[in-house]
C-alpha cells in the first residue's frame, strides 16, 4: 500500500492544530464501509528517541492473523495529549505501506472523533490512508456519560457539549468499559458491532492485542 502524503510531519504544535481543525471536515460520519474481510489494528511504543510500530491484519470474521508488518521512525514530534497522532503516525504508516494485504478497516488504539478538536488518531490514520477507521481507546478524554450495565455488548453514549462523540461499551462482563468513537467511513452503531466482533475473552479488540504483542515482541527481539 502506498498513501498520498497530505502535509508534512515536521510541524510546531500550533501548526499541528490548525491541520486537525483543517482535516476534520474531511471525515465522513458516515457508515462507507462494505464487505469486511481483513480488519487490522495498530500499535506504538517508543525506545530511545524512535517510534516502534506494529500493524496487524486479522482475516474477518475468524480473527486469525495472516500478515503484520513493523517499521521504525524518529520520534520528532513531542508528547501533548491532544496531538499524539502527529508523533506516531510516521511510524504507523510505515508499517502499515508494507502490508500485502490491504485492510478494510482499522481499529485504533486511541481517540477519533472523541477528541478536543473532534480529530483524533483514527480519524487521522482514516484520512490520511483512506481506510474506515474506529477509535478504541481505554481512556475518556472528553466527554459525559452515564452508567454502563455490567453485561457484554452494553453502551451508553458518550457526549461532549451537547453532541453524541462516540460509546462507552462493556466488551465484557466484570471488566472496565473501552471508548469507541467514529474514526472515518463508519458510524457509530457500526463501529461498536465490528469492535465486539473483534473481541473474545479480554476486553480488547484482538487487533489491538495482537498489535500490542508483535509490537513488544518484536521490539525486544531487535534490541537484544
Amino acid at each position: 500500500m502506498k498513501f498520498q502524503q497530505i502535509h508534512t510531519w515536521e510541524l510546531s504544535p500550533q501548526e499541528a492544530i490548525d491541520i486537525q481543525n483543517t482535516l476534520k471536515s474531511k471525515v465522513v460520519r458516515s457508515n462507507e464501509l462494505g464487505k469486511v474481510s481483513h480488519v487490522a489494528g495498530v500499535d506504538v511504543g517508543f525506545e530511545n528517541g524512535a517510534a516502534f510500530a506494529a500493524a496487524a491484519v486479522l482475516n474477518f470474521p475468524s480473527l486469525k492473523l495472516e500478515e503484520y508488518a513493523i517499521s521504525r521512525a524518529p520520534a520528532t514530534f513531542p508528547y501533548i495529549p491532544g496531538l499524539l497522532s502527529f508523533r506516531e503516525m510516521p511510524a504507523v504508516l510505515a508499517a502499515l505501506e508494507k502490508l500485502a494485504t490491504p485492510p478494510d478497516l482499522i481499529l485504533c488504539d486511541g481517540q477519533g472523533i472523541a477528541h478536543p478538536r473532534g480529530f483524533g488518531i483514527a480519524c487521522h490514520i482514516g484520512v490520511v490512508t483512506g481506510i474506515a477507521s474506529i477509535g478504541v481507546a481505554k481512556t475518556r478524554l472528553i466527554g459525559s456519560h452515564g452508567e454502563v450495565a455490567n453485561e457484554k455488548g452494553a453502551w451508553t453514549p458518550l457526549t461532549h457539549k451537547g453532541e453524541t462523540v462516540g460509546a462507552v461499551l462493556r466488551t465484557r462482563r466484570g471488566v472496565k468499559p473501552v471508548y469507541i468513537s467514529i474514526g472515518h467511513k463508519i458510524d457509530l452503531e457500526t463501529a461498536i458491532s465490528c469492535v465486539m466482533a473483534a473481541v473474545t475473552k479480554y476486553r480488547l479488540p484482538e487487533t489491538t492485542r495482537w498489535a500490542h504483542r508483535l509490537a513488544s515482541t518484536k521490539r525486544e527481539t531487535s534490541e537484544g
